[in-house]
């Protein structure tokens, strides 16, 4: 008993947290916003709630909901309470146990009289955490807890991101649509015309039936973009947490794509990965493989445990109260793995496996964060770029579209070029507004890649 008290009052060891495995980050980031972009500076751009950036009402409505409601975030909400939980029962293993206990019994053997039979009592329990491996258990519990909230911060990253995407590329599809509309609308007039040349002698059918094809393919691409807004519509509602038609009435009006304020300023790489929650979630993933490794160690050497009861036994209620009914015991106890197969030893070897796995994934989710953010730069400046280019050649292609339906009216030049002038027109639009959408979704993946959307 000496033993166990003394063994109980040592001070438990395990080893603490520790950072995850070294990562080499670069100090700058290769590419940077320059030009009508903006510049590095000291202070970084808060990205807490980087959808504000955009200046669109509905944007930041939609992000809010489905930050409430998606339910890939309830879920991850359940996992961090049962995280919670499962750190609450580590922790209340350190702690003695006590449970009360009470009785009554009436019983008769064979002519006697029957006889009664009552008890109450406490029983008490403690295993001293000795070489620690409960405290490392517990440390190991608490790293899984702050895991799943980092995850649950992930996902919320992640779910802010794909509904601007996706409400992103609906104002886009939108775009394309009313561009369709609006070059059918000039070939249809074009196709009156040839029809009115035609009637007069002045051109062949063939012109009327080029002029014709050109605006029932047109025609045929609408249809085409009104399903994809219908589909992107429905994505949106779910992720919202809604039906998928739930939005339709609410999106139904088009909208210019919208854009995000161009005074960004970044983080170094270190801070960028310290603000991601996805490096965070496998930083402490490590830490967590670490105390099990230190558990399954400690569960190769003696378990103490001290127990002990006390109590009150008699033959009547009132009795109870006798200081003679009381009854207590004391026990120490200690317990030595003399032999179990190895099985201790291979306990330690899996938990050392599963601390390499860890420290693996670390070091793999650090490197593609660093490529997520370079990544998102690369295409962010090379978008910008082709719009300014893309802008010029449809103001160009507008122009000469203009001028070669004027000429062609007045029989100054053949229908080939009307046509031509036609298509150019309607592929420059086209790539304007699909390539204002590219950018709007490069700024979104960059504030994903730098770790925006939590708090």
């Amino acid at each position: 008993m000496a033993l166990c008290i003394f063994i109980g009052a040592c001070s438990s060891w395990s080893p603490g947290m520790q950072k995850g495995p070294d990562v080499v980050v670069p100090t700058a980031w290769s590419t940077t916003l320059s030009g009508d972009g903006a510049a590095i500076t000291v202070t970084p751009t808060p990205l807490v709630q980087w959808w504000q950036r955009f200046n669109d009402p509905l944007l930041s409505t939609l992000v809010t909901r489905a930050l409430q409601a998606n339910t890939t975030v309830r879920s991850a909400q359940a996992a961090l309470q049962q995280s919670r939980a499962v750190r609450d029962i580590q922790s209340a293993g350190l702690l003695p146990g006590v449970s009360a206990s009470g009785s009554a019994q009436r019983g008769r053997s064979g002519g006697n009289d029957a006889s009664n039979s009552f008890k109450a009592g406490l029983d008490a329990s403690w295993e001293p955490d000795v070489f620690g491996g409960k405290h490392s258990a517990l440390n190991a519990a608490e790293a899984d807890a702050q895991a799943a909230q980092a995850s649950l911060s992930d996902i919320q990253v992640s779910v802010a991101a794909e509904v601007a995407l996706a409400y992103i590329q609906l104002r886009g599809q939108q775009a394309q649509l009313m561009i369709a509309r609006n070059n059918l609308e000039s070939q249809l007039e074009t196709q009156q015309i040839t029809d009115w040349r035609a009637q007069a002698g002045l051109i062949t059918s063939l012109e009327v039936e080029q002029a014709r094809t050109a605006s029932e393919q047109t025609s045929a691409q609408i249809p085409t973009l009104q399903a994809n807004i219908e589909k992107t519509s429905h994505s949106l509602a779910v992720l919202t947490g809604q039906a998928p038609a739930s939005l339709q009435a609410l999106l139904k009006e088009p909208l210019a794509i919208p854009q995000a304020a161009e005074n960004l300023a970044l983080d170094i790489p270190a801070q960028t990965l310290r603000q991601r929650p996805d490096v965070r979630a496998a930083e402490l993933r490590v830490q967590s493989a670490l105390q099990r490794v230190s558990a399954a160690d400690a569960a190769r050497y003696p378990g103490f445990s001290i127990s002990g009861s006390i109590g009150l036994n008699a033959l009547t209620l009132g009795a109870l109260t006798n200081g003679a009914s009381i009854a207590s015991a004391l026990l120490g106890s200690v317990s030595v793995p003399l032999f179990d197969g190895g099985a201790a030893r291979a306990q330690v070897r899996a938990q050392e496996a599963a601390l390499e796995q860890a420290r693996s994934s670390y070091q793999s989710v650090v490197l593609t964060a660093l490529k997520d953010v370079e990544d998102a730069l690369v295409s962010l400046a090379g978008d910008r770029t082709r719009l300014t280019h893309l802008k010029g050649a449809a103001t160009a292609a507008s122009n000469a579209a203009l001028l070669a339906q004027n000429r062609y009216s007045s029989g100054l030049i053949d229908f080939q070029t009307v046509l031509q002038t036609q298509r150019t027109l309607l592929t420059t639009q086209d790539s304007v507004a699909s390539t204002t959408a590219d950018i709007g979704t490069d700024h979104v993946r960059l504030y994903k890649a730098l770790g925006g959307g939590w708090n």
